[in-house]
Formats: structure tokens, sequence, C-alpha cells
């Protein structure tokens, strides 16, 4: 169920919001809809991403297990020019060496 909210936007904000509304065949309720819809998924994302970043810190830092930025480079130029490469080792890092 929808519920209702109100946004007091700056004139040239409001009229650039209508101008640009019109221009792609939308109403300014519904081109600020999709605008707000658009970024709270991007940020949802980003937050994800943000977890997921973490997430692996903590598994290398328990296991110490990496891949050497070299051979994850050449791994991926390789699929992106289309071949078929098998994917890098993992190697274990010493304490010392992190």
């Amino acid at each position: 169920m929808a519920a209702t909210t109100s946004l007091k936007l700056p004139e040239h904000l409001k009229e650039k919001v209508a101008g640009l509304a019109s221009g792609v065949a939308q109403t300014p309720h519904a081109y600020m809809v999709e605008a707000i819809s658009q970024k709270v998924e991007r940020d949802e994302k980003r937050q994800a991403f943000l977890r997921s970043a973490q997430e692996s810190i903590r598994d290398f830092k328990r296991t110490g297990i990496a891949y050497r930025h070299e051979d994850v480079e050449r791994w991926l130029l390789a699929k992106l020019a289309g071949k078929r490469v098998r994917k890098p080792k993992p190697i274990k890092i010493a304490r010392g060496k992190r």
C-alpha cells in the first residue's frame, strides 16, 4: 500500500523535475518516485558490497588465504578477451608478510 509523503523542493529543482519528466513522458510524481527507487536500489547494492568486503577481510585475517594480484589480473584480462582460462590458485600468506 502506498503512503503519502510530501517533499518541499526548491523552486529551481521543482522546475527541473517538471521539465525532465515531461521530456520522458512522465508526470513529475512518477519521475521522482523512479528517481528515489533507483537511489535506494543503488545504496542497497553499495551496502551489500561493503558487507561482502568486510566479510572477505575477516576471512583473510582468519585464514591468510588470498590471490596474487598479477594472477587475478591475468585471469580477468583473458576472460574479457573471451579466452577460456583457469581460475587463479589461492595462496597462503605467512603471518609476518601481511
